[in-house]
């Protein structure tokens, strides 16, 4: 039996290019398209230049859509990070683990992660992320 895809939006998170959805659902699986550091509201990039404020941001917009998808933090299995050079590694690490920190399951199980170095979409954006949640 084969279940039905389920585009997921929610005003949480910005709004995705039209090309692509902010999530999609199959089944448990729930993947989260790339997010950066933009406020929902205005989609402008928060704390230019600032690569710990726009990890926290990016992160509250992943979870959104989570959220928006019937899930929660301690769904997630996997974080992807993009990060436009080495030297914010640091800093988006430090904003990673106090998220991790609040949002960790009672399990007390972190979701893997993998960062990559790239040249992202925009200038202004400094970090992106996806993730990859099974929803029970």
């Amino acid at each position: 039996m084969t279940s039905s895809k389920t585009e997921i939006r929610t005003d949480g998170a910005p709004a995705p290019m039209p090309v692509f959805s902010q999530g999609v659902r199959k089944g448990p699986i729930l993947q989260v398209s790339g997010q950066g550091g933009e406020d929902p509201a205005t989609g402008q990039y928060v704390a230019p230049g600032d690569v710990k404020a726009q990890t926290a941001r990016t992160l509250e917009n992943v979870k959104a859509i989570v959220e928006a998808g019937g899930g929660t933090v301690d769904d997630i299995v996997m974080f992807r990070v993009y990060l436009t050079t080495r030297e914010h590694f640091a800093l988006m690490n430090e904003a990673y683990a106090e998220f991790i920190e609040a949002n960790l399951g009672a399990d007390g199980v972190k979701p893997s992660r993998t960062t990559v170095f790239v040249e992202l979409p925009k200038a202004s954006m400094l970090v992106e992320i996806d993730a990859l949640a099974v929803v029970g």
